[in-house]
């Protein structure tokens, strides 16, 4: 794990953080052009492992909330998250003495490492969630009974918000429509909390896993074709062992519906030499994949769609008709499969009506399906 995190980083590190974002988060390339600017002026940020954060450490998040569609267009600053910070210090009655990611994936992942910088302090090689997800409630921090509020919100105008309350979907169904007035993203930080909450609830590890990922995608280091350098890294990280290619096609159809703060839709894709058939689900992030009827992965595993020829992920707001993409799918970290965790972030927490199973089980059940002729899985999908 490095110590540091350098300007050379970022690039890693975006990469990996857009394939974490499941397809959503934000963009991190803009939170990487504001964590590149961050270096430059601060310089480099300390990678704080969770296991040596101190028991009374005061950490705070500094993150985004909005639709992602709206992130491109209504960039954040640091003055924007510092003055949500800010807000929740003074109504805490104490400073922060470290920044962690609320999520690791998309643009809440390098907006706390830029605003890290600005503060002088480390960042945690941790995060909420291990990936993206869409709601506030949907952490590692929560299940494992972090308080998520009080929060506190703050727009480009200077306008700020606290919310109390003592439920963490209470607070997403508050913030929500609040995040719409302000114009339909802002600066957030929640789950304020200690050295001991954060080793309880965080997902450990997780920001260096984006470099890694992100380097091998780049193929710093190692060789062979993107995706497949790609499957290799995951299948090596404790975090994010079973990795398959689930489906190569061309996007075919595509639906998106911006509303309620949320970018909900569909990514239909054909086979490149067959006649199969992929359909994506998204509520900002991926949610699910079925390849001719047949679940394949569902959340809070991992589905991040992927540019064929670089391995790059394509974050659902800059899907298009005609790409060429590779389906990738990957297991969570093992705080996202508890049974607590699955009633916050489960397939029934998004209104699927799929139950959850393991995405390494649905591949050994196809796999068998294939085998006695009853599924057109191919070969190269398997682990």
């Amino acid at each position: 794990m490095a110590d540091y995190i350098t300007v050379e980083m970022i690039d890693d590190l975006a990469a990996g953080a857009a394939f974490l974002g499941t397809g959503g988060g934000g963009d991190p390339f803009i939170g990487a052009l504001l964590c590149r600017e961050a270096l430059e002026r601060f310089g480099p940020v300390r990678l704080l492992p969770l296991s040596e954060v101190e028991d009374d450490a005061a950490i705070f998040t500094a993150a985004a909330m909005g639709a992602p569609t709206i992130l491109i267009e209504k960039l954040l600053s640091l003055e924007d998250a510092d003055s949500a910070v800010r807000a929740l210090e003074r109504h805490l009655g104490r400073i922060a003495t470290a920044i962690i990611a609320a999520e690791i994936g998309g643009i809440n992942s390098t907006l706390p490492i830029a605003y890290a910088a600005m503060r002088g302090l480390p960042i945690v090689d941790a995060d909420g969630m291990g990936r993206a997800f869409p709601s506030l409630q949907m952490t590692a921090f929560n299940a494992a009974g972090v308080a998520c509020a009080p929060i506190a919100l703050a727009d480009e105008f200077g306008n700020r918000a606290i919310i109390e309350t003592d439920s963490a979907q209470t607070a997403e169904d508050l913030a929500r429509p609040l995040v719409a007035a302000l114009g339909a993203s802002a600066a957030l930080s929640c789950y304020p909390m200690s050295g001991t909450e954060a080793k309880r609830g965080a997902v450990a590890g997780s920001l260096s896993a984006a470099l890694e990922i992100g380097a091998a995608i780049s193929g710093r280091g190692t060789r062979g074709e993107p995706v497949e350098r790609l499957l290799s890294a995951l299948r090596r990280h404790p975090l994010y062992g079973h990795a398959y290619r689930l489906f190569d096609g061309k996007i075919t159809g595509l639906e998106r519906d911006t509303s309620r703060g949320w970018v909900f839709g569909t990514c239909d894709l054909t086979g490149l030499e067959d006649e199969r058939r992929c359909s994506v689900k998204f509520q900002n992030e991926n949610l699910s994949v079925e390849i001719d009827g047949a679940l394949h992965a569902i959340v809070p595993d991992l589905i991040t769609i992927v540019d064929r020829e670089t391995g790059h992920a394509i974050p659902t707001e800059s899907l298009r008709y005609g790409q060429r993409v590779a389906v990738i799918g990957c297991s969570a970290p093992p705080q996202l499969r508890t049974a607590e965790a699955m009633r916050i972030m489960g397939p029934n927490a998004f209104g699927l009506a799929q139950l959850y199973t393991p995405i390494e089980a649905l591949a050994i059940s196809i796999d068998e399906q294939r085998i006695s002729g009853g599924s057109s899985r191919d070969k190269g999908e398997e682990k």
